[in-house]
């Protein structure tokens, strides 16, 4: 606690943003003046905080009777500044434990050092590469005129202070931005982080996408993360490239005379196979479905194939010691400790059951079945039966997750869509 109090007064900070990712990636926590922040570091905070559904209620029924408290610790390698103007603010995430001492098995951040613990103890660090995607709006929520936008250079200018700003504040959060490049969709923007260790990655996600909607809102913009927010538009993802490497810093998913190394296809293999399981993680609402359809960059299976878009699992064309593959199911609006977590969790259990890949896809997998559950209740069946994923995720995670999902779809099947008024109210 010395080195923070010191960094503290080097940056002449007045209060202490301490954050915890709910279960659905938004941020919950309290603002604390230096001055109160306790010396040991540890604060508390009710454990229902974590399980809020998107409609924004706590659900009391999932947690013990008593709401007991958290006990909540700093991880100081998340400590920033926190953008923008007037009071000098740090920011520091926290980890979740129990008054046992252990990590909350229902928290996000709990569920990601889990798994990857599981590789520690094979030898193996997960590295990841989140690429970022989403809708750049106006004030009232309406796209732009961009017509002939799709991947021009040119078209980013028109919010080049937004994104210059942007920059910097992802460079004092320690945000490791790497490519900005214009969608497909009107107004729709892909930004990429640098590859790193999941957690880490995992972080920078979870600030970056905070930052862009407050710093969205200072230039009378808003920041769009839904997965599919106008029909007839691309939806946006947040594809996620992943690779190994052992004890020795190198490419597990490569062999020393550069062939791909059979653990390799067993890691594909178990995405292949647990993938579908998982889908409650990737696509953790009624609307992310609406993204999975075939034609439209997004996936409809777990088919493979070298630089084919068209499959659910992509592996890039590169050096034989980038060696990676790009799990292309998650939508932006996915929780990032959660969607990494369910990824790793799938190869993990592929290399462990030597589980077989299929043969590669050179052509379009469009053309093959359809495999991925394509509602939040078919998701949630499949994942209620996804045992083996439980073990790895933690099974009161699991539960506790499962039934948050279950009550945002009860919400959902009582509304009543435009569509539903529109062509049923005055025929039916």
């Amino acid at each position: 606690m010395t080195t923070l109090l010191h960094w503290l007064r080097e940056h002449a900070i007045t209060h202490i943003e301490c954050l915890i990712p709910d279960l659905n990636a938004q941020a919950r926590g309290k603002l604390v003046p230096v001055t109160h922040y306790p010396a040991e570091g540890e604060l508390r905070f009710p454990q229902v905080s974590l399980i809020q559904s998107w409609m924004g209620d706590p659900q009391q029924q999932l947690v013990p009777d008593n709401d007991p408290d958290l006990r909540l610790l700093p991880d100081l390698a998340t400590l920033s500044v926190k953008p923008g103007p007037g009071r000098r603010i740090a920011q520091l995430i926290h980890d979740c434990y129990s008054d046992s001492g252990q990590l909350l098995e229902t928290a996000p951040r709990s569920v990601l050092k889990r798994v990857l613990a599981r590789f520690e103890a094979l030898g193996f660090t997960p590295i990841v590469a989140p690429e970022i995607e989403f809708y750049l709006l106006d004030a009232q929520g309406r796209q732009h005129e961009s017509v002939g936008a799709a991947y021009a250079v040119d078209h980013s200018a028109r919010y080049e202070p937004f994104f210059a700003e942007l920059e910097q504040a992802c460079h004092q959060q320690g945000i490791a931005t790497d490519t900005l490049l214009h969608e497909v969709g009107n107004g729709q923007y892909e930004l990429n982080l640098q590859h790193g260790p999941a957690l880490a990655l995992a972080d920078q996600v979870f600030l970056l996408k905070r930052t862009l909607r407050q710093l969205a809102s200072q230039h009378g913009l808003q920041a769009c993360f839904m997965a599919k927010p106008f029909p007839g538009h691309p939806g946006s993802a947040m594809h996620i490239h992943q690779s190994l490497l052992d004890s020795q810093g190198r490419n597990a998913f490569t062999q020393t005379n550069g062939s791909e190394h059979p653990r390799f296809h067993h890691y594909i293999g178990g995405l292949q196979r647990y993938l579908p399981q998982a889908m409650l993680l990737f696509a953790a609402n009624p609307n992310a479905y609406r993204r999975l359809c075939a034609h439209s960059a997004a996936p409809i299976n777990v088919e493979w194939g070298y630089d084919n878009r068209s499959c659910g699992l992509r592996v890039p064309v590169c050096h034989p010691q980038a060696r990676r593959v790009e799990n292309r199911l998650p939508g932006i609006d996915a929780n990032p400790y959660l969607a990494l977590a369910a990824t790793l969790a799938c190869g993990l259990l592929g290399m462990e059951q030597a589980c077989e890949a299929s043969r590669p896809r050179s052509d379009s997998a469009y053309q093959q079945a359809a495999t991925l559950p394509d509602s939040q209740q078919t998701a949630m069946q499949a994942f209620a039966q996804a045992h083996a994923l439980h073990d790895v995720l933690g099974a009161d995670f699991s539960r506790v997750f499962l039934a948050l999902k279950q009550v945002e779809q009860q919400h959902f099947q009582q509304q009543v869509t435009a569509w539903e008024w529109q062509y049923l109210a005055h025929q039916a």
